[in-house]
């Protein structure tokens, strides 16, 4: 069974990263890919233009309303 992004993963949403090697950082998401092994990774820009990938499951997508 292969995992599946979390139901407002998209472009541009705004992010807080809450797990892996950049937990503490947030951006905005871009560049949403499912590799061979169902893993979804994504590339977070952040504010100050920094970029990094990270994998999705690590990610909370904050709601317009924050």
């Amino acid at each position: 069974m292969k995992a599946k992004p979390p139901g407002k993963l998209r472009d541009g949403a705004s992010c807080q990263i809450i797990g892996g090697s950049h937990a503490g950082k947030a951006g905005a998401v871009s560049d949403i890919k499912t590799g061979k092994t169902g893993h979804v990774s994504i590339t977070v820009t952040q504010p100050n233009g920094e970029r990094f990938k990270t994998l999705a499951k690590n990610v909370v997508i904050q709601s317009e309303t924050d």
